[in-house]
Order: C-alpha cells, then sequence, then structure tokens
C-alpha cells in the first residue's frame, strides 16, 4: 500500500489557503441570522468564482460550487427552447465543460433582490474566452439569476442570458424576433 493511502498515516495539516479554497468549492450554505444583504454579497462572490471556473473549462468546481434546484431553468444566450434540470446529465455536463475554455470572467452588478427564501441578480457578464471552439473573443452577456433557498443552501433555480448588453436596433430585433438572423 502507498504512503498516501495508509489509513493509519496522520494526515498532513492542510494551510488556511487550502482550506479556503475546499471551502470555495462547496454550494452555498448561510446561517440562518444573516441579513439579505450579508446573503446577497456572499451569492455575488460565489457566483463571480464559479462562473470563472466554468469559464476556465473546470466544470467539476463549477458543479460543487453550484447546485441547482430540481425545476431549474435555462434560457441560454443562444436562444432556442430553455432546458430544465431533468436535461442535465453527467454527459451534458462534461460536453459543457469542453464547449468554454481559457476564459477569464468577471461580472457586473446591475440590481440584487433578495428575501428570506429567495435572491436575483441582475448582472453584466463579461467573459473573454474560447466557445464552442471559437477563437477568443469578449462575450458580454445580460444575466438574470433567481436563487432560492433549499433549508441552508442556495440553489440555483434560473438562469437567463442574452448577448444584447451592447444594445441592438429596432429592425435587429425585430429580425430577430421573426427568427430571422439580425443582419436582416
Amino acid at each position: 500500500m502507498k504512503n498516501d493511502q495508509d489509513p493509519h498515516r496522520a494526515a498532513a495539516p492542510m494551510s488556511r489557503r487550502h482550506t479556503l479554497a475546499g471551502m470555495a468549492c462547496m454550494p452555498l450554505v448561510v446561517a440562518e441570522a444573516a441579513t439579505a444583504d450579508d446573503v446577497i454579497a456572499k451569492l455575488l462572490d460565489h457566483t463571480q468564482q464559479s462562473n470563472a471556473a466554468l469559464m476556465r473549462g473546470d466544470v467539476r468546481t463549477y458543479r460543487q460550487m453550484i447546485a441547482i434546484t430540481g425545476d431549474f431553468v435555462l434560457m441560454s444566450p443562444f436562444g432556442g427552447v430553455p432546458s430544465k434540470a431533468a436535461e442535465y446529465t453527467p454527459d451534458k455536463w462534461e460536453r459543457m465543460g469542453r464547449f468554454f475554455r481559457n476564459g477569464t470572467h468577471r461580472q457586473e452588478v446591475v440590481q440584487t433582490y433578495g428575501s428570506q427564501d429567495m435572491v436575483v441578480l441582475a448582472l453584466i457578464e463579461r467573459d473573454s474566452v474560447e466557445v464552442g471552439g471559437l477563437p477568443a473573443q469578449e462575450w458580454a452577456l445580460r444575466v438574470t439569476l433567481v436563487y432560492r433557498r433549499v433549508g441552508s443552501e442556495w440553489h440555483l433555480a434560473h438562469r437567463h442570458a442574452d448577448p444584447l448588453a451592447n444594445g441592438i436596433s429596432l429592425q435587429q430585433a425585430a429580425a430577430l424576433a421573426r427568427g430571422l438572423p439580425a443582419s436582416q
């Protein structure tokens, strides 16, 4: 048996950095006495860290940090039919991890809303990332996240993102609404 597998071997003490890094990779748990502002601040930080991991292609860390509700709905920036929690199989999560590569992530807070059991974050996400095999480019998305408290944990119930952070014309919006490319 290798030394690192010996159950009688004393565990090496963990550094504060490793302890904090490990804690960051857990679903967000907030004590009952926390105020809505405390919860919102923690969710904003948690969201920043988890989405930064996803943009690097690290879906494992993302999944460790973000729990989704059983009725989760994603309205992706590419449009189409919204996807639901049951569709997120291990294979789909793996494909998602390969979809994003070598990215950086930052978020700008537009507005937040919080209650005892629900938090809504309206953000602009600004990523520089390789997506779907395309060369790295800037992606600015308008994003709404809805978190719901499940026991003492906060789970993501809804994500809606669109690539309209830089704005489009009325004609482009009308073309998209008709199912045409925005250039028509």
